[in-house]
């Protein structure tokens, strides 16, 4: 299969997941406002995306039973399956909220399960020097579902109403299945019967697997607490919903898009380490232009210059680590070594933005954003360390 073709495949795979999420979380609260919930409620109903965290406890059976191809096709159709029952409910109905709170668990569910099964077909039908690239279709996949799910079908919602935009999104993620559907050959493998013991600790055990994950840990945590209190900052100093939508979801989405392709592009010719840290260098920098945006108080071209040198670099740094992530893969094992080290990167992420608000409330923007700034310096620093990156360099050998 040549190189074009699978990430034609995974990149309509990967914008399949991005498409609920960026309608859900863009939709859900003005759903949920509209039908009374309190903003507590609304706040809570980020719990649903907990699929997401939590998906490495079951990534050993996506693993070890079946195929990837019937797992992907079979989460596929039910996703579909559940957009058009969810088109057919009335959320503004006597208990539509516990119906669409349900339908939204479910669909991440789905996604989230959906997702270790492309991760680990991605490990092994990319060859090594085509993941760069296809680490970049794959962030980029998933900003273009996000921004089909949180754009184009919010537009639909505000126009058509719920069933068309619900119907809209079943067909596009229908679409998204052709390639794979078309491609009879690829996914067919079936795990050898001696990985029946794999566990998501497995991972964890080998050599040098604890330092990689003290990168992992570190490589997101600074841009996530910085970040996550961008759009409060920007919403105190005055900005609309209009203006914010302009800046973040079309300017910010777009560079993010563009740095994750050129990141992936460029792998192949800096190398695996050496782009993790000159791009995790680029992002800590991005998240230092926040911080002088903020300090500076800057609304107009600085701020645009900022948010979109942010996004950019942080395309790059995401696309180099996926790419070391899939490295740091067995083959035999690559739905649950991937899923394990997603998730180390989320919990890490997930615990950067929890304390975020606490930190800004106390200290200010200003030394928030500064603190961001000076610790995302220890992700690409400890990538530096040839001990800490080891793992993602053994041999096939060595994997097994």
């Amino acid at each position: 299969m040549s190189t074009q073709h699978k990430l034609a495949l995974l990149g309509g795979l990967y914008l399949a997941q991005g498409l609920p999420y960026g309608f859900f979380t863009q939709a859900m609260p003005v759903v949920l406002r509209e039908m009374g919930a309190s903003l507590g409620d609304i706040s809570l109903s980020s719990l649903l995306l907990l699929p997401w965290a939590l998906k490495f406890l079951w990534a050993p059976l996506i693993d070890r039973t079946a195929t990837r191809r019937l797992w992907i096709l079979g989460l596929q159709a039910t996703a579909v399956t559940l957009a058009g029952l969810l088109a057919l409910a009335n959320p503004a109905g006597a208990g539509g909220i516990r119906v669409l709170l349900i339908a939204v668990l479910l669909t991440n569910l789905v996604a989230a399960t959906q997702d270790i099964a492309t991760d680990g077909l991605a490990v092994t039908l990319l060859d090594r020097d085509e993941r760069g690239l296809g680490n970049g279709v794959q962030v980029g996949g998933y900003r273009v579902g996000m921004i089909l799910g949180g754009g184009l079908l919010l537009v639909l919602f505000d126009q058509l109403g719920w069933a068309p935009t619900l119907l809209g999104m079943a067909g596009l993620i229908a679409l998204s299945s052709l390639p794979l559907l078309l491609s009879t050959s690829v996914g067919q493998q079936t795990a050898p019967v001696r990985d029946a013991l794999a566990n998501p600790w497995s991972w964890v055990q080998r050599a040098g697997a604890v330092r990689w994950a003290a990168v992992l840990i570190a490589f997101k945590f600074g841009d996530y607490l910085a970040g996550s209190m961008l759009r409060p900052y920007l919403v105190d100093a005055g900005l609309s919903k209009t203006q914010l939508g302009l800046l973040l979801g079309t300017g910010g989405f777009v560079a993010g898009l563009l740095g994750a392709v050129l990141g992936g592009a460029l792998l192949v010719r800096t190398g695996r380490v050496r782009a993790l840290v000159l791009f995790g260098l680029l992002q800590a920098s991005g998240v230092a232009a926040y911080a002088a945006v903020v300090a500076t108080d800057a609304t107009g071209s600085g701020l645009w210059a900022a948010v979109i040198y942010e996004h950019f670099v942080g395309g790059l740094a995401t696309a180099a680590l996926f790419t070391a992530m899939m490295d740091a893969s067995r083959e035999e094992h690559a739905g649950t070594d991937y899923t394990v080290q997603a998730s180390i990167v989320v919990a890490a992420g997930g615990a950067g933005t929890a304390v975020s608000g606490f930190v800004a409330q106390s200290i200010g923007y200003p030394a928030l954003f500064a603190i961001g700034a000076c610790l995302a310096l220890a992700g690409p620093l400890l990538a530096a360390v040839p001990s800490c990156t080891a793992i993602t360099r053994m041999d096939e050998e060595t994997l097994t």
